[in-house]
């Protein structure tokens, strides 16, 4: 299965940023509510980009989801956490719209909407550093055969240090798995001679 992309650069990437800077500013406005001006009005704007990022981050779960089903077995469990975490902050910014929206006054009375944003804001940051780890360590929509098509790309990716990685983590992983035998063990250090 393809993945969702836009001249060949995956679209999940390009969508989840403004449902994170709308949360991320969601959460700057109530801070400015608790801590400077109590004017209600960053409530309000609160308010609205909670909603807001809460429509980007549903329209950014298509390509996602599309994108996880695409990936090959041995990456899916990194995935589906990712997608877990993404599916709690959702659901904890629809409870702290619900509640806003629910007292009337945008949750202006209430400081349990701010520890519910800095609590989903905190998972946000969970779910980036899995989908980083998706791309940076597992390559992820990362086409080396591009690279080596185009000839000297030296100044964007050391082709034979993210090789060398991928070797790795495979044969890490085949370790865990029983699927190869352990690395013998070095001598201790006391005993080593260079």
């Amino acid at each position: 299965m393809r993945r969702p992309a836009i001249a060949r650069h995956p679209v999940h990437p390009l969508l989840v940023t403004l449902p994170i800077g709308l949360w991320v500013f969601s959460f700057a406005c109530d801070l400015v509510f608790a801590f400077g001006t109590r004017n209600p009005v960053w409530k309000t704007v609160a308010l609205y980009t909670m909603a807001g990022g809460l429509i980007g981050a549903l329209v950014a779960a298509i390509p996602g989801l599309k994108d996880l089903v695409s990936l090959p077995a041995r990456l899916r469990r990194t995935a589906v956490a990712h997608m877990s975490v993404n599916v709690a902050v959702v659901a904890l910014v629809g409870v702290g719209v619900w509640q806003r929206v629910a007292s009337g006054d945008a949750g202006a009375g209430s400081s349990a909407t701010v520890w519910l944003s800095l609590f989903a804001i905190a998972l946000l940051a969970i779910s980036g550093w899995l989908g980083g780890k998706l791309v940076y360590e597992r390559g992820v929509a990362v086409h080396i055969e591009r690279f080596d098509a185009l000839g000297d790309r030296s100044h964007v990716v050391d082709l034979s240090q993210f090789r060398e990685r991928q070797m790795k983590n495979g044969k890490l992983r085949q370790r865990r798995d029983g699927k190869q035998p352990p690395r013998p063990k070095e001598p201790p250090r006391s005993s080593w001679k260079p």
